[in-house]
This record gives structure tokens, C-alpha cells and sequence, in this order.
């Protein structure tokens, strides 16, 4: 094997030949577990962040209006997905958020940055969503309603 092709592989398998546990006493090989830290997760999101509260009643009125409209199955699943990269967005935002805290008490203009960039990819979440249901609901809406 030549000596690039060897670095490229090397660079490309390096991150994967990193054993986690190495580096953390706070891994658990225990699926159950897993799922509960997740959970644990979620509910902390539902208890500590204002616009994760506003997100549920958003996504149970947009899937109760698809099923009122009888949006059908493609639609609905495209509904599910926007919705999900919403919440998806929120919750890595609020754990980038965490550790910029963690890392950064004190102001810091990096820190500023990270935050601000991922809450913009909530917003860039949300301004996409807003347009599948849009595409997907306002038809069948305005169709209900004007007739």
C-alpha cells in the first residue's frame, strides 16, 4: 500500500479504533440503561427548556389537523420527520448549550458562537418545517375550509 493511500485509510479509520470506555468511567454496555438515560434526557428537555414545551403542543396540533385533513401515509411520515428534526435540533442545542456552559461560565466570544450556531440550526429546522407543513397541509386546509 503507498504511503497516501495508507494516510488517507488511516485518517479515515482512526476515529472508529477510539475505545470510549478509555475515556469515560459514564458509558453503559446495558441497553435498558441506555434507554433510560435517553428518557431521563427528554424529560429533563420537557422540565428545563420553555420552547421543548411549545414544540409538544405544536407537533400533537399539526398531527391532530394531518389526521382531521386525512393527509395520507407519505404525507403524514414527511410530517413526522420535519417535526422530528425540530425536536432532534432542540435537544442537541440544549446539550451544545450544556457544555459551552460547563466549559465557559464566564463570556466568552467562541462561546457565544456555539451556542448562536446551534440554536441557529433550530431555526433552520423550524423555517423548513414550517414549509413541508405548509406543502402538505395548506391544499387540503383551504380546500376544508372553503367548501
Amino acid at each position: 500500500m503507498s504511503t497516501k493511500r495508507k494516510q488517507v485509510m488511516d485518517a479515515l479509520t482512526s476515529t472508529m479504533k477510539i475505545n470510549p470506555d478509555a475515556y469515560s468511567s459514564i458509558t453503559s454496555p446495558n441497553r435498558l440503561k441506555s434507554f433510560g438515560y435517553s428518557l431521563a434526557g427528554w424529560l429533563y428537555m420537557l422540565r428545563h427548556q420553555k420552547n421543548t414545551r411549545i414544540m409538544s403542543v405544536a407537533s400533537v396540533v399539526v398531527m391532530a389537523v394531518a389526521l382531521w385533513l386525512q393527509v395520507n401515509a407519505l404525507g403524514l411520515a414527511l410530517l413526522v420527520m420535519a417535526i422530528t428534526m425540530v425536536w432532534m435540533g432542540e435537544f442537541v442545542n440544549a446539550a451544545v448549550e450544556a457544555v459551552v456552559n460547563l466549559l465557559s461560565p464566564d463570556y466568552h466570544p467562541m462561546a457565544k458562537v456555539a451556542k448562536d450556531v446551534a440554536s441557529a440550526a433550530v431555526l433552520l429546522g423550524v423555517v423548513a418545517s414550517v414549509i413541508v407543513g405548509l406543502l402538505i397541509l395548506g391544499p387540503p386546509l383551504l380546500q376544508r375550509l372553503s367548501g
